[in-house]
């Protein structure tokens, strides 16, 4: 018998190539990228641009000459994202419009499920011990979560017959972090920098996050039980504890330094001009936080999980707090693989920092 087909957008990112990997086990496999890195057994790669028409087009086709017209599901990962600026064209062009372009060429198909990822940042910050549901208030800030949301209401107007799930995901991350603002904060922490010890906001907010793993559990779910969920699927997928920004600092410290951490909360017009002095002068060292960071960086939020729980039987086996002491384990035996794993900028001297 024939293995049903797959077809994962953005399959050479993080997520994607982590999302075929599994799914190869048992189904066939057509990975969607623009730049096409690493190889997978059971895994055919082609190089398409979701912002092209064109090019959807030629995957589509190719997809149809060689295993035909039935897809048991689509797992749309690929999106423009970004830290560098807060609004960009791409993301109209990249999420919304590619997004677009991809569910008018799936109508020639027998397509049993469209997952796409979106984030939970499309939600309305809340605050400490109010849980955001699917159903809580949507407003979008900047580029990134505003895509997502227009790209969710296309998709309810344009899907067609096609059965649609939208995820809306915490922060990613790993054993090995990769997780930009994770990272960062780390970073900061370990070099014992000054923006270590200040914070724009309450640090007693935070953000949730959900572990790699988890997160291909739950698109594996979502695929394997297709056939038993409603036509329109939302699920918010993330950890249902949220650490605030000072204890995740406090955690850091305590496992790099050995000592607690003392966070002081500044103005944000005080670290806005900071933020720009860094970003513009160029005697500054560059930093991640840039000023229309500082607007948002203490919105807080915590997730109600148990839609994902009820529908797709789905609940996160890691938690963040537990995975940090890997992170600095590998830190501390190896920092120069550690900022280069993460692409951060190493500091002069830097294979010394991790000993004693």
């Amino acid at each position: 018998m024939d293995k049903e087909v797959i077809l994962i957008t953005g399959a050479s990112g993080r997520i994607g190539f982590k999302a075929a990997e599994r799914f190869s086990q048992k189904y066939r496999i057509v990975g969607y990228d623009v730049f096409l890195a690493g190889q997978l057994p059971g895994v055919e790669f082609m190089e398409i641009d979701i912002a092209s028409d064109e090019s959807i087009k030629e995957g589509m086709d190719t997809v149809k000459k060689k295993y035909g017209n039935r897809i048991a599901s689509v797992i749309h990962l690929a999106a423009y994202y970004s830290f560098a600026q807060k609004e960009s064209h791409l993301y109209d062009k990249i999420t919304v419009e590619g997004t677009q372009r991809l569910l008018k060429h799936l109508q020639d198909f027998e397509v049993e499920q469209f997952i796409f990822s979106s984030t939970m940042l499309i939600h309305k910050p809340t605050a400490p011990g109010i849980k955001i549901t699917e159903n809580s208030p949507v407003v979008a800030t900047w580029g990134y979560p505003r895509s997502k949301i227009k790209t969710e209401a296309m998709i309810h107007q344009e899907r067609g017959k096609i059965p649609s799930t939208i995820l809306r995901i915490a922060g990613v991350y790993d054993d090995h972090c990769h997780s930009i603002p994770l990272s960062n904060q780390m970073q900061r922490v370990f070099e014992n920098q000054l923006e270590a010890h200040v914070f724009a906001g309450d640090v007693t907010h935070g953000a949730a996050f959900v572990h790699m793993d988890d997160l291909i559990e739950a698109l594996w779910l979502c695929v394997e039980k297709r056939k038993s969920l409603p036509q329109e699927t939302v699920l918010i997928i993330g950890e249902d504890v949220t650490f605030s920004y000072d204890q995740l600092q406090r955690l850091m410290a305590r496992l790099i330094h050995a000592r607690e951490w003392k966070t002081w909360e500044v103005p944000k017009w005080i670290a806005k001009f900071g933020a720009w002095l860094q970003d513009k002068l160029p005697f500054f060292k560059k930093s991640f936080i840039k000023p229309w960071m500082i607007d948002i960086a203490d919105d807080h939020y915590e997730l109600d999980i148990s839609r994902a729980k009820k529908v797709i039987g789905w609940a996160p086996k890691r938690r963040v707090d537990q995975v940090i002491p890997k992170w600095v384990d590998e830190l501390k035996r190896d920092p120069v693989t550690w900022y280069d794993e993460n692409k951060l900028k190493a500091p002069h001297g830097l294979a010394k920092m991790g000993k004693g």
